[in-house]
């Protein structure tokens, strides 16, 4: 399953570099972060029309480099969110227009300026909130809704967590926003922790996904690293939260 998870990655990763856009800190290196692309600010563009968005008093983005441009607009819309910090290792921000001076969005939205600005979110901060839906990238998905990342299966930890503490449930909808190459029309492997999406936005499209798989119900503890417990200090506190030692 893992060989053949990598094996789908480089072959999109082969297209991607085509059309992606380098990271300061690891260049070319896709298994280590999710690149910004050409035409990513109309996927953007997408989402800001969404009914969904309009509406929404939460969100929760990832730090991926293809939705800085959602997170600064989602400051300026007055649309507070909850990032994770880079590998969920110093656990989630939240940030919202109060905590932004004006002129600042653009800075706010990258992972140092969210340290700036953002306020430390605690898991049982987190469980008094409902997150209206949640946008993630990718390095791979196809139009059933499965979605890899770069391979650490940080995002699949981010749902279960906020999905153990009750801020998220099976009808919270999940945003993919990828490049159309990213896209794929093949069957993909499926695991129990695999996080399906329910919307694909891409600079040219928007795929609803029909529903074939249930999204993962809360943390597989039988299934983790247990070096994920020492570098992700959420999952110990969700571990005290449910009285275990």
């Amino acid at each position: 399953m893992k060989e053949a998870k990598s094996s789908l990655r480089l072959k999109v990763w082969d297209e991607l570099v085509k059309v992606a856009k380098p990271d300061s800190r690891f260049h070319w290196d896709f298994s280590q972060f999710i690149p910004d692309f050409e035409g990513s600010e109309k996927c953007v563009e997408r989402i800001r029309r969404m009914d969904l968005y309009k509406r929404a008093s939460l969100i929760m983005i990832t730090p991926d480099n293809n939705l800085a441009k959602l997170r600064e607009c989602a400051l300026l819309d007055d649309k507070p969110y909850i990032m994770p910090t880079y590998s969920i290792a110093r656990g989630f921000l939240r940030l919202s227009r109060s905590d932004v001076p004006q002129g600042k969005e653009d800075f706010a939205s990258t992972l140092d300026g969210a340290e700036r600005f953002g306020k430390l979110a605690s898991l049982r901060e987190i469980s008094k909130v409902k997150v209206d839906f949640m946008v993630t990238g990718g390095s791979i998905i196809n139009c059933d809704g499965v979605r890899y990342g770069k391979g650490h299966g940080f995002f699949d930890l981010e749902w279960a967590m906020f999905r153990e503490v009750g801020a998220v449930d099976e009808g919270t909808p999940i945003i993919a926003v990828v490049h159309d190459c990213q896209l794929v029309d093949e069957e993909m492997p499926v695991t129990e922790y695999d996080t399906i999406v329910d919307l694909i936005v891409t600079p040219t499209k928007e795929v609803k996904v029909k529903k074939r798989y249930q999204k993962p119900r809360g943390i597989m503890w039988e299934r983790l690293e247990q070096s994920m417990l020492v570098s992700i200090p959420p999952l110990r506190e969700l571990r005290e939260i449910q009285g275990q030692t």
